[in-house]
């Protein structure tokens, strides 16, 4: 059976971004709100703790993922940057 995709979204208008696994997407993403929930971190430090916590879990690029994944999180306004470049969550998601 194939794997289902989504289609993720940019934030900038006019870039489009990859479709991947649905089931990478949604892995990828309960890690990235998990850790946004508790932190404010830079996005260094975003994907360094994205990558310390499924690197022994996931198949894939984690910080390719990751940056997929946040970007499309951005652009369905559900985390955002500040101006120190630190995320925020929209919590009306959960």
């Amino acid at each position: 059976m194939k794997a289902e995709l989504i289609q993720t979204l940019h934030p900038q208008s006019g870039k489009t971004n990859k479709k991947i696994s649905l089931e990478k997407y949604n892995f990828i993403r309960d890690h990235l709100l998990s850790i946004l929930a508790k932190l404010e971190p830079t996005h260094a430090k975003l994907m360094e703790e994205l990558y310390q916590r499924v690197k022994d879990n996931f198949d894939g690029g984690v910080q390719w993922y990751g940056e997929t994944v946040k970007l499309d999180l951005e652009a369905r306004n559900l985390i955002a940057g500040t101006q120190t470049k630190r995320f925020l969550v929209d919590f009306r998601y959960s």
